[in-house]
């Protein structure tokens, strides 16, 4: 019996040396690796604020305030509420009163100017542009529109102009369309013949809700002895609310 425990024990330990030097030989194998995987790392940490800072360096130098004015190109004004956009960022700005401007902007950015009435003017910041400011006097042409010849033909009579000028139909604008919507008698008419919506249905049920709920436990007064009620009785009665329709 002793014999065999020692005889396990023997195979326990030859594994357990086994697997020790297995592991050794396997870091043995992987300290190379690991030795340049470090010196690589402390060389990245040493060089990465110089790199950050050579890219700041580079990016601080390709910022551009650009400034300057928009005028006519026929009389040299200066135009107000001028579009200014960098196309492709969606960053853009409006010139003021005098037409001036000033925004930042890269290098090679290109420069859109658009106003109403003028033609579209496209400008582009110099890639090898020397400094970081950049200030331009930028020239707006006036856009003509040709609309199509209308040929003006007088009446053969007087009497045909006068019949013409007076059945002529001229179609009400906006100003008169709402002055009839609103007039009190369409609205009278309206309000009989439409039914209630959602929201006057639910309005009126909490407003006799509210009523029924006031009056809980005592007589509701009579409106027969009420002079408001008596006045309103005879306003409805002379617009003619009571009339058969």
């Amino acid at each position: 019996m002793h014999e065999m425990l020692k005889y396990k024990d023997c195979k326990i330990n030859h594994s357990c040396r086994s697997l020790f030097i297995g592991k050794k030989h396997l870091f043995c194998a992987f300290k190379p690796v690991m030795k340049k995987t470090l010196r690589y790392l402390i060389l990245g940490l040493f060089f990465l604020p110089t790199v950050a800072k050579a890219q700041f360096e580079n990016f601080k130098d390709s910022v551009v305030q650009l400034y300057g004015v928009v005028m006519t190109a026929d009389s040299l004004r200066g135009l107000p509420a001028v579009s200014i956009l960098v196309k492709g960022t969606g960053r853009g700005t409006l010139t003021n009163s005098q037409g001036v401007f000033s925004i930042v902007v890269l290098k090679g950015d290109e420069i859109e100017f658009s106003c109403i009435g003028f033609k579209n003017k496209i400008t582009k910041i110099p890639n090898n542009l020397e400094g970081n400011q950049y200030s331009i006097i930028q020239l707006m042409i006036n856009d003509t529109a040709f609309l199509p010849a209308a040929i003006i033909k007088p009446r053969p009579t007087r009497e045909q102009f006068e019949r013409d000028f007076v059945n002529a139909d001229i179609p009400d604008d906006d100003i008169e369309i709402a002055r009839k919507n609103t007039d009190m008698a369409t609205r009278r008419i309206l309000m009989r013949s439409l039914p209630n919506d959602g929201r006057e249905s639910v309005n009126m049920a909490l407003a006799k809700n509210a009523q029924r709920y006031y009056y809980t436990g005592q007589t509701p007064p009579m409106n027969i002895f009420n002079p408001f009620a008596w006045g309103e009785f005879i306003r409805s009665w002379k617009r003619g609310d009571y009339k058969k329709k």
